[in-house]
């Protein structure tokens, strides 16, 4: 398709079909995590050490989740990095089970209608934030001029749960992904250095009040950025997002994405099978080929 979005675009782009992968958390207590990621997300648990798991859907064998243990890590309280990491549902039949089922645990809940999507955000125990929600037909998201329409309207929670059906929630179904990172940072436009021009996803929204959408192949945004936070990023001994996984359709792309930030004078370092940089505010994205 083309690519209709952005202003100033750079000479990279990622390639249509990349997405997010896992996401790697700080936590403080893990059995009190995996708790709630599975009797509150559904998610099961994949591997398991003593002070480290990988979480996923049921029936596939894909981490959405990886949990790193440390016993002395404070709470998160709103610093930069992660605002919330967001596990798109299929569709909405799912997402209106995944509600039903919130709803019989009386677990407190925010929603929104993106107009996109329909979503739910949720905060784990360590004040970590988390969307769930299910995208609407692409062909029904709408633009203002170059730019996608999002926004935050109120959701029609009845109506999201009367498209399950009836049906129970038991666990995250199979075709779960990870939708999207949403960030805290220190300033907007040398996120758009990073993100856009260096890393080369395409801007989606930019006149969002306080942030910045982007994404790659034309989706609503695998990458939301903002300036709500007043800082400072979190630190070592924090609840916090310590890594998210970018994933390229192959090794030639993820090479490519880190020449293309080593040029704008980012670091970018080979290791394990991909490469790994961090933004301006320390928060670090590993940039892998896909199976």
């Amino acid at each position: 398709m083309d690519r209709l979005y952005g202003i100033a675009p750079p000479g990279f782009r990622l390639a249509d079909q990349t997405h997010v992968g896992a996401v790697v958390l700080q936590v403080a207590d893990l059995d009190r995590s995996i708790d709630y990621y599975g009797g509150v997300l559904g998610l099961r648990v994949l591997e398991r050490a003593s002070d480290a798991a990988a979480l996923g859907p049921h029936r596939t064998g894909r981490a959405l989740v990886r949990l790193r243990q440390r016993p002395d890590a404070r709470p998160a309280h709103g610093e930069l990095g992660l605002y919330h990491f967001a596990i798109l549902l299929p569709d909405r039949p799912a997402l209106g089970r995944f509600a039903a089922h919130l709803g019989r645990l009386g677990v407190r809940v925010g929603m929104a209608d993106h107009l996109v999507s329909e979503a739910l955000y949720l905060t784990d125990p360590d004040r970590l934030g988390i969307e769930v929600y299910a995208d609407r037909p692409r062909d029904t998201w709408r633009h203002r001029g170059r730019e996608l329409a999002m926004a935050s309207d109120p959701l029609e929670l009845r109506s999201v749960i009367a498209a399950a059906g009836g049906a129970e929630w038991d666990g995250m179904p199979a075709g779960t992904t990870m939708g999207h990172i949403h960030l805290h940072v220190g300033d907007l436009e040398r996120a758009e250095t990073f993100y856009h021009a260096a890393l080369g996803f395409d801007k989606m929204v930019w006149s969002y009040p306080g942030a910045l959408f982007l994404a790659a192949g034309g989706y609503h945004h695998h990458l939301g950025t903002n300036v709500w936070s007043r800082g400072p990023s979190a630190a070592p001994d924090q609840a916090r997002l310590l890594e998210w996984e970018l994933i390229v359709p192959d090794a030639a792309g993820a090479a490519a994405a880190a020449g293309s930030l080593q040029a704008a004078g980012f670091g970018a370092k080979a290791e394990g099978g991909g490469w790994v940089t961090a933004d301006p505010w320390g928060t670090e994205l590993r940039i892998v080929a896909g199976s």
